[in-house]
């Protein structure tokens, strides 16, 4: 894809993608052992965030997993009607049990199943936000044009995505996946490296659709703690997939995970006060006109 802004060529992150890959099984449980690390970057997101035209707004979170950030929007705009918008029925379960229904300023929460990569707004929204979720998404940026039109008159889509595709961690599990005892088995179901763009290639073409834009990306430092804790982390997200297409070979599925946890405790050392886990985020805030 090619935006027009001074024939700026923009990247289509992510190709085609196996069945495993697209539809991976979650454990709310295991990627909530993180929720803190995790709902920071969301939290640094929404502070950029400018007034909303709405009065109440209307907001949706897209890919809202276990429904416990989407209820942080709640707070910053109490009589909001959010709805988040997921494909994992077991996220939804979790997320409906802990967060939906009316809220305390008079707003109300629900969630909805839906796939991302193909929804369209049926309604004006005042906010649409992405919290992690868009790495997931080939080709995401084709649907930014639709989720735009879907945005009232200044009102604003904001998202945050990993952007530590070629971190260790990642590299280290993409490189067992094609190892000789995996490949005919996992070829296929990890992210590439280039899964997201660079900050710049969002601003320009989030610009190429008449938006105000502010991006941006910062590396957090997170201090991990536990045995294992950056193999426990991605077991609650990057490696889904693996866990996914290997859930019934339990054999197997024990073996790689015995590869990967070796590989990883010499690429993150554990020190006297945890395990440092550097983690690079991207961000986007992007304002229609009004």
């Amino acid at each position: 894809m090619r935006g027009d802004a001074g024939g700026t060529p923009i990247r289509d992150p992510g190709g085609p993608v196996s069945a495993a890959a697209a539809r991976p099984v979650w454990d709310p449980v295991q990627y909530l052992r993180h929720a803190g690390h995790r709902t920071r970057p969301f939290t640094d997101l929404l502070a950029r965030v400018p007034r909303l035209p709405g009065a109440p707004p209307r907001i949706a979170d897209l890919g809202c997993g276990a429904g416990n950030v989407t209820a942080l929007l709640t707070g910053r705009w109490p009589a909001a009607r959010v709805t988040g918008y997921d494909n994992a029925p077991e996220m939804l379960d979790k997320a409906r049990v802990d967060h939906g229904g009316p809220t305390d300023g008079g707003g109300r929460l629900d969630f909805v199943h839906a796939d991302v990569r193909t929804w369209t707004p049926r309604e004006p929204f005042d906010l649409i936000v992405s919290n992690a979720t868009l790495q997931w998404v080939p080709g995401h940026v084709r649907r930014f044009g639709a989720w735009i039109d879907g945005l009232a008159p200044g009102g604003t889509f904001a998202f945050q995505v990993p952007g530590n595709f070629d971190a260790p961690s990642h590299v280290l599990m993409r490189d067992l996946a094609a190892s000789p005892r995996w490949r005919d088995r996992l070829t296929g179901v990890l992210r590439h490296e280039d899964a997201v763009l660079r900050p710049e290639e969002y601003l320009a073409h989030l610009a190429d659709l008449g938006c105000a834009v502010d991006a941006w990306e910062t590396t957090y430092v997170h201090l991990l703690t536990g045995q294992d804790p950056v193999l426990d982390w991605v077991k609650g997200t990057g490696l889904r997939p693996v866990l996914t297409a290997l859930a019934d070979e339990p054999g197997a599925r024990d073996a790689i995970l015995d590869e990967y946890r070796t590989a990883l405790r010499d690429a993150y050392p554990a020190t006297a006060h945890g395990t440092p886990f550097p983690f690079r985020r991207v961000f986007a805030v992007a304002v229609k006109e009004a």
